[in-house]
């Protein structure tokens, strides 16, 4: 399995900005598709946003337009950089390295995830 460490939530006032990191043991360019998802107290946890090898993205309706998923394959991390953050965007954060299918389902091995918390 490979194992991932995210990493670069906080505290932020509304408006403002965080990009999140996620570290992997196995190099970016081998993995098929990387994933960013949510939790939120008392929710489920939720697909954010999705890229493939290949570059392709995707987002939910929720975040389109403000977040974006990028991979830096030197670095073996992963990003999500959000701006123009809500309230409703608290939550953890986590990344998977095995999302599969059209839904995204999460296969791969979860790591502690990040706190985000969307607050003035």
């Amino acid at each position: 399995q490979v194992q991932v460490v995210e990493s670069g939530g906080g505290l932020v006032q509304p408006g403002g900005s965080l990009r999140l990191s996620c570290t992997t043991s196995r190099s970016i360019f081998e993995l098929p598709a990387i994933a960013w998802y949510r939790q939120a107290p008392g929710n489920q946890r939720e697909l954010v946003a999705g890229r493939t090898n290949g570059g392709s993205t995707y987002y939910a309706d929720s975040v389109k337009g403000r977040f974006t998923i990028s991979a830096d394959n030197a670095k073996n991390t992963a990003y999500l950089q959000m701006n123009s953050l809500k309230p409703e965007d608290t939550a953890v954060y986590y990344c998977n390295v095995d999302p599969r299918g059209s839904r995204w389902l999460p296969f791969g091995s979860w790591g502690q995830g990040t706190q985000v918390l969307v607050s003035s």
